[in-house]
């Protein structure tokens, strides 16, 4: 075996074992909508504590495990845990149960989709119901009906508002769709909430990467789960206060621009398969992200560059202006579909990306040159 072969072993080592896939799978399908992160944030830290020295969470669910907690220089790993949903708004006395969003779903995909209500007594099944073609068509003259947050409904097999509130759904009730995890041809992984559990997965899998391969790294290492996200970034806000970090690391999702309906000219050249992407834009450090592009090119690992014009709309933008300001990087993974149930990424992305954070912070000390001039 060449000396190029052998390396290119090495790096493979450990990446996305059964154990590892059996977690993603778990994680994936476990419901952690928009400030109900508990259940998705149980199993993040159950399997984040083997790998850590030790872990807390903040008052509004933030997960955090630490690796070297008495050290003074503090390096943040960052993705967010929650996913879109909907809210129980109205129930009819027929029994028909209308939503409001909880953070940016799509309504155009809810029609005959099916989901769980999570009330009182524990999940319950219902469906998005929607008329028969040729009963909503009306004349020749007239647009077919579309979709929309206020025509959308659910349905629970119960016939009036009575017996709704037996199943124990209420005014507030959070709803997620069931569709889970499943593999596709050639490497490519579907689920919900890709967006951004595979970032807390990978997050995980560098910390597991530096307790394997016993690394002795000369900072504190915060691995960070944070909540809220799809709301306004709210639970990187807080944590970040709270940590204080010197340097952060962000993962998040993008577009794969590949598909039809995407603007390259907006969104950039991004395809899935091809390596992970980071990005240039204010918030973003300009000498962390050089960093990230050197150990990159020592690594053999593929970029797909971006830019955003004002902030990159990710947990990012919370911690570069956060306390005094703290150097801040963000590297997307590319997806197709977002927030729908068939976010789709490759197997590829997902390894590339764990090896540049896993990389990178063996590259990063409390002495490397990070001021701005």
């Amino acid at each position: 075996m060449s000396k190029k072969e052998k390396e290119k072993k090495e790096k493979g080592k450990n990446l996305l074992s059964d154990a590892s896939l059996n977690f993603l799978k778990n994680y994936i399908n476990t419901p952690s909508p928009v400030g109900f992160e508990s259940s998705g944030q149980k199993i993040w830290l159950d399997y984040i504590k083997n790998y850590t020295d030790t872990t807390f969470t903040d008052p509004y669910g933030t997960a955090v495990g630490v690796i070297n907690p008495n050290e003074d220089f503090k390096v943040v790993i960052e993705a967010h845990a929650d996913e879109i949903s909907w809210f129980v708004n109205y129930i009819t006395d027929q029994g028909l149960i209308y939503l409001k969003r909880n953070g940016g779903v799509d309504h155009q995909i809810a029609p005959s989709m099916r989901v769980f209500i999570h009330g009182k007594k524990g999940p319950v099944k219902a469906v998005f119901g929607w008329p028969a073609i040729h009963t909503r068509n009306g004349s020749s003259d007239q647009k077919e009906t579309q979709p929309k947050v206020e025509n959308l409904f659910l349905d629970c097999g119960a016939r009036s508002k009575k017996e709704v509130e037996e199943l124990g759904i209420h005014v507030g009730a959070v709803v997620t769709y069931v569709d889970g995890f499943d593999e596709l041809a050639n490497d490519y992984y579907i689920g919900r909430a890709f967006d951004n559990r595979i970032g807390g997965f990978m997050i995980a899998e560098v910390a597991r990467l530096i307790k394997e391969n016993k690394i002795k790294l000369p900072f504190g290492l915060y691995i960070v789960n944070a909540v809220q996200e799809e709301i306004g970034l709210r639970g990187a806000e807080m944590i970040a206060r709270r940590i204080k970090p010197n340097v952060a690391i962000i993962t998040d999702v993008t577009h794969d621009t590949q598909t039809p309906m995407i603007n390259k000219n907006i969104e950039g050249d991004v395809a899935c398969g091809k390596g992970p992407s980071p990005t240039y834009g204010p918030a973003v450090h300009t000498k962390l992200l050089h960093l990230v592009e050197e150990v990159a090119a020592a690594n053999d690992i593929p970029l797909q560059m971006r830019a955003v014009s004002r902030s990159t709309g990710t947990d990012t933008d919370s911690f570069a202006y956060a306390n005094d300001g703290c150097p801040s990087v963000l590297i997307s993974m590319p997806l197709r579909y977002m927030h729908t149930t068939v976010e789709m990424i490759h197997k590829k992305d997902i390894e590339y990306t764990i090896q540049l954070i896993y990389k990178t912070l063996l590259a990063l000390t409390p002495k490397t040159n990070l001021s701005y001039f």
